[in-house]
């Protein structure tokens, strides 16, 4: 009875959906996290062609066969690439996208990686890196004798030297852009990697050729919604049921039948 095999794969996506949702809800207070959203695809379809019958006129086609699904499959797990609320912090140095484009970070591999998660802080050498303590690309060193260093929508880093009245540029934050950015790998740590899918990155000033602007004193909260995601939960769980209840009843049919 092929209904116990339908039934299985039903519960199983389910059983994915409820994955995707529990760890959106996990990060729903991670800095920059993007939610995920699960997507199906019906199986292979059993195909039995209806033979001609006494009651067919001549020259006439039956219209349709008979298509026994197979079940359902996860297709994909998308990321949403909406943006997220903007919270303001005390730390000069936290920064937020307001619109498209990304942070790039260098890993210790050489890689260049992808974030959205702007909290950075100084190193002991005066470099602008990450929590973990990697670089922000381009490298950025702030003189130590530097005061209110203030970066401006488009990037530009500027700080009073002490001695000093005027302002000096000390680095320009640069953004990412990609074709489709929901190519791109996720790697943990609020991270991604380029890939094929994503296409070549575009390195652009901040605010010029569609990237978003800089906002100093700001970090970006997750984009998820828990009360949407306690909903999508309640379906998984009344779907997951339900094919459960699918598999019993079969289990019932073919004990009858014996």
């Amino acid at each position: 009875m092929k209904a116990l095999s339908i039934a299985a794969s039903g519960m199983l996506a389910q059983q994915h959906r409820t994955e995707v949702v529990a760890n959106n809800l996990a990060n729903m207070t991670t800095t920059g996290y993007q939610k995920r959203r699960t997507e199906f695809n019906d199986l292979l379809y059993k195909h039995a062609p209806r033979r001609p019958n006494a009651s067919s006129r001549a020259g006439e086609q039956v219209p349709a066969g008979v298509n026994l699904g197979m079940g359902v499959k996860m297709a994909a797990v998308y990321r949403i690439n909406e943006q997220g609320s903007l919270k303001q912090t005390t730390n000069s140095l936290d920064l937020a996208i307001q619109g498209d484009g990304f942070f790039q970070v260098q890993l210790p591999n050489g890689e260049i990686a992808l974030t959205r998660d702007g909290t950075f802080q100084m190193s002991d050498t005066g470099q602008l890196v990450t929590q973990d303590g990697f670089p922000v690309q381009p490298g950025i060193t702030i003189p130590p004798n530097a005061q209110n260093i203030t970066i401006s929508a488009t990037g530009t880093i500027q700080a009073k030297i002490a001695g000093n009245e005027t302002p000096t540029n000390v680095g320009n934050i640069q953004l990412a852009l990609f074709p489709n950015p929901g190519g791109l790998f996720p790697v943990g740590d609020n991270m991604f990697l380029p890939t094929e899918r994503s296409g070549n990155a575009t390195n652009v000033a901040a605010g010029s050729n569609g990237s978003g602007t800089i906002l100093q004193g700001f970090v970006e909260s997750s984009n998820v919604n828990p009360i949407e995601e306690i909903a999508n939960l309640i379906r998984a769980e009344k779907a997951y049921s339900m094919n459960s209840k699918v598999m019993s009843t079969a289990d019932e049919m073919m004990s009858t039948g014996r």
